[in-house]
C-alpha cells in the first residue's frame, strides 16, 4: 500500500498532526513545513506505475524491493492507540501492529467441493478464510549510510491455512487430520539491509512468502476473490537464507538457498534447494519482466513415512516469468508463466494422511506416476481504475497437469473471471466476482464428477 488509504486521509492526518504542534498555515515557514509533510516520501527506484489504493499495490512484481520507501498508513489500532505509551514504544521503535479479518461467500454449481480451484474450496457457502496479526519493523533502503535491521511476523488463522502449510511448520493439521480451519505462520523472517553492496542489498533468514507471483496468500494483496490454477499449484512460502540485490534503479537480482517447496528445514522431506531470480523494469516505467528459477533440486518426489503410513511430500521445480506492461497509470495488465517438472511423483501431489472430508482431501498417499510429470500454463490478469475506490479486474487462464501429478485429474484446464473492488470505507474492502473454471479432458470438479464450475462470490477485508 501507499503511504495512504486515501490521500485526503493522509493530508488531513498530516496536517492535524501539524496544527498539534502549532503550526497553522499563517506564515511562509508554517506553509512551507506542511507542505514538505504533504510531499511523496523519497526514492531511488523508478516511480511508483500505478496509485494504491484502489489497486492493492503500487509497484511492478518482485520482492523485497530496494530503493522504495517504507509503507507508513497508519492503520485503525495504531490510530486508537496513539498517545498511549504502547504506541511511544511501537512508534520508537519504528514498529507496526496491524492486520486484518476476511470473509468470503459462494455459489456454485458444484455441490459437495470446489476443488481443484482454491480458497473457495467448500461450495454454497460462507467461511472465514484468514484472520491476520502482524508485527513488522521494515527496513529502510532509501537511505544509504548505515545497515537496517527489520522482521515481520504474520500469524494466521482461517480455512486459507491449507493453500500456506509447510512441512514442519504446524502442518500436522493439514497434512495428519486434513482439518478445513487451521493456524499458520506463513512469514517469520528477519531482513538485514546492506547499503555498501551494489546500489543496496536485502539479506532475508527465515521464511517467506514465495517471490515470483501475481496472485499472493494475502487476501488485501490480491487483484480478485479466487485464485488462478495456475497459482494454486505453484509453491506457497519458502523457508531459508535469500540475498536481493539492486544493480541500479532498472535492474534487481536474487538468489537463495531453501528447504524445498513448502518444507521447513527440519522437515523429514527437506532438501538443499536453489531459487534465483531477475527483475528488469523500463527506463519509461511502461514495462517489467520479472523471471525466477524456482525451486532447483533433483525434483525426485519426497517419500517416507507418517505415523507408520506411507507418505511424502511434493519437490516439483519450476521456472516462471512474469511479463508487466502499463498503458497508463488507470490501465495495465499483467501476465504470469511457468513450466514446472517432478519425477515419480503422486497423482494429486503432497498426501494428507487425515480423513477423507466432504469438501475433498484426506485419504493417504495416492498412486505413483513413474518419470517425469509436467505441468504448464499462463495466465493474464488486467486491471482498470473506475475510481478512487473502485477498480476492476480480468483474469483468463490456460493451464495443463499432463498426468494429474498437481490437480489428481489429468487434463487440459481453463478460467475466466471478472470481479470488482469496492473501498466501502479507508478499512473497509468489498469485493464481488464470478468466475468459470473447465476441465477440458475429463471431469475434474466436484469431486471428479463435473467437467465445468460456476461460481460467483464475494468477500469482505477489514482492517485493523
Amino acid at each position: 500500500m501507499t503511504p495512504s488509504v486515501f490521500s485526503a486521509t493522509t493530508i488531513t492526518q498530516k496536517r492535524t498532526g501539524l496544527m498539534e504542534q502549532g503550526l497553522g498555515a499563517e506564515s511562509e515557514a508554517e506553509k512551507a513545513a506542511l507542505e514538505k509533510a504533504l510531499l511523496p516520501p523519497p526514492r531511488r527506484a523508478l516511480p511508483q506505475p500505478w496509485q494504491s489504493p484502489p489497486f492493492p499495490n503500487n509497484e511492478y512484481q518482485g520482492y523485497p524491493l530496494i530503493g522504495v520507501p517504507p509503507d507508513t498508513t497508519i492503520w485503525p489500532f495504531m490510530q486508537a492507540i496513539q498517545g498511549t505509551w504502547l504506541s511511544d514504544l511501537l512508534n520508537g521503535e519504528r514498529l507496526r501492529f496491524y492486520g486484518w479479518i476476511n470473509t468470503s461467500g459462494n455459489l456454485s454449481t458444484s455441490k459437495h467441493s470446489n476443488i481443484p480451484d482454491s480458497y473457495w474450496i467448500v461450495p454454497n457457502s460462507i467461511q472465514m478464510d484468514q484472520t491476520i496479526l502482524r508485527l513488522e519493523r521494515q527496513v529502510d533502503t532509501v537511505q544509504t549510510d548505515h545497515i537496517d535491521v527489520g522482521f515481520r511476523a504474520t500469524l494466521l488463522y482461517g480455512i486459507d491455512y491449507r493453500y500456506m502449510t509447510a512441512g514442519g511448520w504446524y502442518s500436522d493439521q493439514l497434512l495428519v487430520h486434513n482439518l478445513l480451519y487451521g493456524w499458520d505462520t506463513p512469514e517469520m523472517y528477519l531482513d538485514v539491509y546492506v547499503p555498501w553492496v551494489a546500489q543496496g542489498m536485502i539479506v532475508r533468514v527465515g521464511r517467506w512468502i514465495a517471490c515470483p507471483d501475481i496472485e499472493t496468500q494475502f487476501a488485501p494483496d490480491n487483484y480478485m476473490v479466487s485464485h488462478s490454477l495456475l497459482f494454486t499449484f505453484d509453491t506457497y512460502t519458502q523457508t531459508g537464507i535469500m540475498a536481493n540485490i539492486m544493480l541500479n534503479e532498472q535492474w534487481m537480482i536474487q538468489g537463495a538457498i531453501e528447504a524445498g517447496t513448502d518444507m521447513a528445514p527440519w522437515y523429514v522431506g527437506a532438501i538443499p534447494t536453489g531459487m534465483f531470480g531477475v527483475r528488469w523494469v523500463a527506463l519509461d516505467n511502461n514495462d517489467s519482466v520479472y523471471t525466477c528459477l524456482n525451486n532447483i533440486n533433483n525434483a525426485q518426489f519426497r517419500y517416507f513415512d507418517v505415523n507408520g503410513q506411507p507418505s511424502g511430500h511434493d519437490n516439483f521445480n519450476y521456472i516462471v516469468s512474469t511479463w508487466q506492461h502499463r498503458f497508463n497509470p488507470q490501465f495495465f495488465t499483467k501476465t504470469e508463466a511457468y513450466y514446472m517438472w517432478q519425477l515419480n511423483g503422486v497423482l494429486g501431489g503432497t498426501p494428507s494422511i487425515g480423513p477423507v472430508r466432504s469438501f475433498g482431501g484426506g485419504g493417504g498417499i495416492t498412486p505413483t506416476i513413474p518419470g517425469l510429470s509436467s505441468t504448464y500454463g499462463v495466465v493474464n490478469y488486467t486491471m482498470h481504475q473506475l475510481s478512487k475506490r473502485d477498480y476492476i479486474a480480468f483474469r483468463n487462464e490456460y493451464w495443463r497437469d499432463e498426468e494429474g501429478e498437481r490437480s489428481g485429474f489429468a487434463s487440459t484446464y481453463t478460467s475466466n473471471s471478472i470481479g470488482l473492488s469496492h473501498f466501502l470505507t479507508p478499512n473497509l474492502l468489498i469485493r464481488p466476482e464470478i468466475a468459470y473454471f473447465r476441465s477440458w479432458t475429463v471431469p475434474a470438479f466436484d469431486l471428479g464428477t463435473r467437467k465445468n464450475e460456476l461460481i460467483g462470490g464475494f468477500d469482505v477485508t477489514l482492517r485493523f
